[in-house]
């Protein structure tokens, strides 16, 4: 079957796939809620659910090497029928933290849809666990999948990896980024600048103690990145007093330098940084990356950036051959990319990820034959293709020393194949335990 393909004059909506039922690629390298809350140092999961549910989790916990930090309290038909559902989980917690070596300083407790249904008194339990181990902080968090349409997973599991933090004298010299998987570059510019004026950045990505993490509260100003963030920054700022700015990653230049004036102009900083001989850096590295790529088709998919639109527009104002952006939702944020692609590349091709009608595309049976470069674990896989970016949000790219770490990636794409059909499926690209 061939790809579903919808050109970019005949989107008539922010929609490329409208919803029903879904299919999902072999393409596993974003993380997951199970990942998520790893990086929390030295805190421990504990899921409670039946043990349909409770089976993918463990095999996430499996592959980034975090059975030491992972339990399960498995429900049974009975234990719905003949058990007080708080007392069972309470009883359950319990043993498992008697039972561990170390009690962790921090418990991640995953309540599933069932306890929602039963209406089970989750604020009781949380009491009673937190009178018997009054040293742990016990985070409420949820496997949920029934409710999503409420609040995200993805969302609410950002939100409540710093729910363990508590009120603090604030430092105003102390700034966080909250809500990314991966560390930004320390080379980046937003780190240049912040530092040159004496700032210091926390991320919960370089946090290695869980001492750390808790320091978090001082700060006295949270950046995000990410819109899926949102919700985090705003229980942080009812909370914890911290107000927040939006620097999202993006890649054309007027919106980096309009980010950099925005955090310039918001903190009243008075050491400034060369963006006339970075952007000029930048585009030499853009000069150079095209004559190696020369004409090759690149394809761009969500997994990669959030900003996909955006980086196709950039990529494309560089005279770079972008063909097909492989994505479901265009977020609106995207919208004046959208609408400058309509009016520059009205046949650029979108195509769905998740149409039930994907799984019919047997991608990994068909042979590539021309050399085309994917950016993304998706799009590698819907165009059969070892020249790809292993790229997922974004990873450390940030700004105009982003865009050079990107050219970077893409010669090394052009140059060098990699084991595409091993590599996407790794869950989590990138996370460790």
């Amino acid at each position: 079957m061939n790809e579903i393909i919808i050109k970019a004059k005949d989107l008539d909506k922010n929609e490329v796939f409208s919803g029903g039922v879904e299919y999902s690629s072999p393409a596993r390298g974003k993380w997951t809620i199970a990942h998520l809350s790893m990086l929390i140092p030295h805190s421990h999961q504990i899921y409670i659910g039946a043990i349909c549910c409770l089976r993918g989790v463990v095999l996430s916990a499996a592959e980034f090497n975090g059975l030491d930090r992972y339990s399960m309290i498995h429900i049974k038909d009975f234990d719905m029928v003949d058990t007080s559902m708080e007392g069972f989980i309470i009883d359950g917690v319990t043993d498992i933290l008697s039972n561990l070596k170390e009690i962790p300083p921090c418990v991640l407790l995953y309540t599933t849809c069932i306890h929602h249904f039963v209406a089970c008194d989750m604020n009781l339990v949380f009491r009673t666990l937190r009178e018997r181990f009054p040293k742990v902080d016990f985070v409420d968090c949820y496997m949920t999948p029934t409710m999503r349409k409420k609040v995200a997973p993805d969302d609410l599991m950002r939100s409540q990896l710093y729910a363990a933090l508590e009120v603090k004298e604030k430092n105003p010299k102390q700034i966080n980024i909250i809500g990314n998987c991966y560390a930004k570059s320390h080379d980046s510019e937003l780190y240049t600048l912040l530092e040159k004026n004496g700032y210091t950045i926390k991320d919960i990505c370089t946090c290695k103690t869980y001492q750390e993490y808790k320091s978090m509260a001082e700060s006295s100003l949270n950046l995000y990145m990410l819109p899926q963030a949102t919700l985090a920054v705003q229980k942080l700022e009812k909370r914890l007093n911290q107000k927040s700015i939006y620097i999202p990653q993006v890649y054309t230049f007027d919106k980096i330098e309009q980010n950099l004036t925005l955090l310039s102009s918001s903190l009243n900083l008075t050491e400034s940084i060369n963006i006339e001989g970075l952007k000029q850096k930048a585009k030499d590295k853009i000069e150079q990356t095209k004559k190696i790529l020369s004409d090759v088709p690149i394809a761009i998919d969500y997994t990669a950036t959030n900003k996909h639109v955006n980086l196709a527009r950039f990529l494309l104002e560089n005279n770079f051959n972008v063909f097909r952006i492989y994505t479901d939702v265009i977020h609106p944020e995207e919208n004046d990319d959208l609408n400058w692609i309509k009016n520059n590349y009205p046949d650029l091709e979108f195509s769905p990820t998740i149409d039930y009608r994907c799984r019919f595309i047997n991608s990994l049976s068909r042979k590539s034959t021309d050399k085309k470069i994917a950016i993304g674990q998706k799009a590698a896989y819907f165009l059969n293709t070892e020249h790809f970016v292993n790229l997922i949000e974004d990873s450390d790219l940030s700004g105009f020393d982003g865009i050079c770490r990107l050219c970077d990636l893409l010669i090394d794409a052009f140059n060098n194949k990699k084991d595409m059909r091993n590599l996407i499926q790794v869950k989590a690209w990138g996370c460790e335990a």
